[in-house]
Formats: structure tokens, C-alpha cells, sequence
């Protein structure tokens, strides 16, 4: 009887789903990576789910309050969440967290992998990345750098780039990328490690130096700026992916929904497109998926637990 009655259910999902406009939380502030991609989902997915996205930005405690947010949303897929690595890095940053990075949520599949941009302030005295290293060497704590706060991508990208040349740097924080970067043009503070959707126009109008992107590949829109690897450190490789996420539980006909609103918004030229623009790349069909994304969850949080226990952070 009940297998019975869950044939009858899982259709009727599947057909009425959705019937209103759906809620993907970003749990960062406007304007940011995280918003920008959201936005760009947001505007593609509805086309294919017939209904409206609509963003919501649910700021503070480094990402946690708004994927709280879905973690304690029902099941229905109204309420879905857009997080990028600080989904992987939370449990060995947080000594109590209200939710369960990996059990708590669906996931729907990977959206894009954003590399890293080491840059500095205008008329930094180094002209590569070698020089770099040799300067905060030698000046040690005297170099500051900017940070959006705990768990943060510029936070962990400081924290991979200060184990990569051992080297230890004065953290300066802010409460968003936005501010950071603005001081890093102003020359309030030496260097900046920021998601490449932000510096590159700097870069290009040459604005600022950029020293390295730190993943395996160069991108398109500065064909000139070498990988970490290629400028000699290859231990130096961060970038800022991002998820998508439903609560647990939530039916698996909604799920595959989602699936393929996400697998066709990342084919739509005009986000395609964009992403090129802002130096990002969707991924591949393969990884747009919740195995894919389940898989390479874990996998990262194993690898940044103990990235963040070498540097000797406690959670709090």
C-alpha cells in the first residue's frame, strides 16, 4: 500500500512543481560574486521552471545565518541556497554550528569555480610574484592584507598563499569584498586576495598589479597574468566554487527539476557569456549534479579541515 501510494505522490510532484515563485538565499551581501552569480542563475532557471527566482541576500556570521535559513526550510523546493567553499570550511571554523554542512541539506549540483586573484596596491615595490614573495619575507608582519572574515574566500585564500611561502601577514578585516577592494585601490592596505569577478577590470586598465590566479588554467580576460603554478607556486591553489542546495528531504522529482533548470541555465549564452566577462567558467554537465556535488563537498571539507588546523585557527 504505501509503495502505492508513493507512485501516486511522485508524479504529482513532478507535475505541479513549481507553482510559485521559488527563494534561492545567498548568504552574502549584494553586489558581491555570490549575488552576481545568483542573479544570473535566477533570470536563466525561471524560463525553464515557468516561475520567478527571486534572490535573497541573508547576511552575517560569515555565511552561516542564511544557509541556516534553508537548513530549516521545508523540503518543497521553495527555498533553496547558493553557497560557495565556506559550505566545506564551516566545520572546522565553527565550534557549534545550528546545521549540518553535508546532512542537512539536498544537493542540487556545482555551478562554477571562481580562481583567485593575488593583487596589491598601486605601486607595490615587486613586479611578479617571485618579488612578492621576497618582500613579505622580509617585511614579515609590516604587510598587511585584506580580509572579509572568517571563512570568507579572501580569508582562506590568505591562509593557503601565507602556508605556500611561509610567511606570516597583518590581517586587515572588513565586513565585504566591496570595502576591501577600495582600499586596496586607495593604497590603505598592501595586498588583497580576491575572486577575479572583482579585480579584473583593475588589472586590465592597470590600476593595480596582479601577481598570480590561482588555478590550473589562465583565463581569457587576462591572458597575460600567469597561474600561481606557472610563477612558481604551485602549492598556491584556491578557488571559490560555488553550490546549489535544497533541505533535506526534499522529493526527488523537485530535485531532478532543479537539476535540469541548473544544467540548461548553464548552457544559456547570455549567463555563458557573462561569466566569461567576470573570468568564470560554468562547469561541465558531469558535475552539475547532486553526486558530483555531494562528492566534491566532502572532499573539500577534508582538505580544508586540515588546511585550517595547520594554521592553527580554533573554531569558534
Amino acid at each position: 500500500m504505501l509503495l502505492l501510494l508513493l507512485s501516486q505522490v511522485t508524479p504529482t510532484f513532478a507535475q505541479e512543481y513549481p507553482s510559485r515563485p521559488i527563494t534561492l538565499v545567498v548568504p552574502f551581501s549584494a553586489g558581491g560574486p555570490g549575488d552576481v552569480i545568483a542573479r544570473l542563475l535566477g533570470t536563466s532557471m525561471s524560463a525553464t521552471l515557468k516561475q520567478a527566482v527571486v534572490i535573497e541576500n541573508v547576511v552575517g556570521a560569515g555565511g552561516t545565518l542564511g544557509t541556516n535559513r534553508v537548513a530549516k526550510a521545508p523540503p518543497d523546493g521553495y527555498t533553496l541556497l547558493l553557497m560557495h567553499v565556506g559550505q566545506a570550511t564551516a566545520p572546522a571554523l565553527y565550534a557549534k554550528l545550528p546545521f549540518d554542512p553535508i546532512g542537512d541539506f539536498a544537493p542540487i549540483g556545482l555551478v562554477t569555480d571562481v580562481p583567485m586573484i593575488l593583487i596589491a596596491r598601486p605601486n607595490f615595490p615587486a613586479k611578479d610574484l617571485k618579488e612578492l614573495i621576497a618582500h613579505v619575507r622580509a617585511q614579515g608582519d609590516k604587510v598587511t592584507y585584506g580580509n572579509v572574515g572568517l571563512g570568507s574566500a579572501s580569508h582562506l585564500c590568505g591562509l593557503m598563499f601565507m602556508s605556500a611561502v611561509q610567511a606570516k601577514l597583518t590581517p586587515v578585516y572588513y565586513k565585504g569584498g566591496g570595502p576591501a577592494l577600495n582600499d586596496i585601490l586607495a593604497g590603505h592596505i598592501d595586498v588583497y586576495c580576491d575572486p577575479a569577478t572583482g579585480p579584473t577590470p583593475f588589472i586590465q586598465a592597470g590600476t593595480i598589479p596582479g601577481y598570480a590566479i590561482t588555478s590550473k588554467k589562465r583565463v581569457s580576460t587576462l591572458p597575460n597574468l600567469p597561474t600561481s603554478a606557472e610563477a612558481g607556486v604551485p602549492a598556491f591553489d584556491v578557488t571559490t566554487w560555488y553550490g546549489m542546495y535544497a533541505p533535506r528531504n526534499t522529493p526527488k522529482p523537485i530535485v531532478d527539476a532543479l537539476v535540469d533548470a541548473l544544467k540548461k541555465a548553464l548552457k544559456d549564452p547570455p549567463l555563458v557569456n557573462r561569466f566569461a566577462e567576470l573570468s568564470m567558467t560554468p562547469v561541465e554537465d558531469e558535475r552539475a549534479t547532486p553526486a558530483a556535488l555531494d562528492a566534491f563537498l566532502r572532499t573539500e571539507t577534508d582538505k580544508w579541515s586540515r588546511i585550517i588546523k595547520q594554521a592553527g585557527i580554533e573554531p569558534q
